[in-house]
């Protein structure tokens, strides 16, 4: 009965003892290099568009540029320009002779009269009796008498106390003078009126009423 009860004891034992204690745990390796990318997948489906955001600040405004208003201004100004010779033209061939110095024309219809007349005539043509203000003007304007010992009222004015015989007929003063010897004569006191001559000269008379050529510019 003893010997019994010892060999069930030696039976755990001996199974217990035959169980190892645990080993020591191994080190841990270093780890692998990463792997080729794999291919893309599928692109997903959209997603739902978000609200709209915040209105952001206003910006600085842009420069000003005038580019169709000079256009059309340039444009209307060179028809205005055109119509206007286009104008001079129309009325410069309605006389008998014509004489073009730039922008200007000296015209006449070889008429004569007096002072008072010849300033009547060219305003009621809606022009000023002829006034040179260049010596090419000058040369231009005697070409219209063509004969000898003529000559043409031109637009100065005739009172000598409103300027002296240097001022025209509005009393601005003149900017081109082609007075001859002694002239304007400082014996005439009040009026007289100027006429050039024919050979390009002016001089002032106190006979207003001579029968001199008529002509007026535009």
């Amino acid at each position: 009965m003893r010997l019994c009860f010892l060999l069930c004891l030696m039976v755990p034992l001996s199974h217990r003892q035959m169980q190892g204690l645990p080993g020591a745990r191994g080190e841990t390796g270093l780890p692998g290099q990463p792997g080729a990318p794999g291919p893309s997948g599928p692109i997903g489906l959209r997603g739902v568009t978000g609200p709209p955001g915040f209105p952001g600040q206003r910006g600085e405004p842009g420069p000003v540029t005038m580019c169709g208003q000079d256009l059309f201004g340039s444009v209307g100004q060179d028809v205005e320009r055109l119509m206007k010779i286009s104008a001079k033209i129309d009325v410069a061939i309605s006389f008998d002779f014509v004489r073009k110095v730039d922008q200007k024309y000296f015209v006449s219809n070889k008429e004569r009269g007096s002072f008072l007349k010849a300033v009547e005539f060219c305003s009621q043509q809606g022009l000023e009796l002829a006034l040179s203000q260049t010596e090419e003007e000058n040369r231009m304007l005697i070409q219209l008498l063509g004969e000898a010992d003529k000559i043409a009222w031109i637009n100065i004015n005739s009172r000598k106390a409103e300027g002296n015989f240097q001022s025209d007929m509005k009393s601005q003063p003149l900017t081109f003078t082609k007075w001859g010897e002694k002239q304007p004569d400082q014996t005439i006191q009040d009026t007289g009126c100027s006429m050039v001559t024919e050979n390009g000269s002016w001089r002032v008379t106190q006979d207003c009423s001579l029968n001199a050529y008529i002509i007026c510019q535009l």
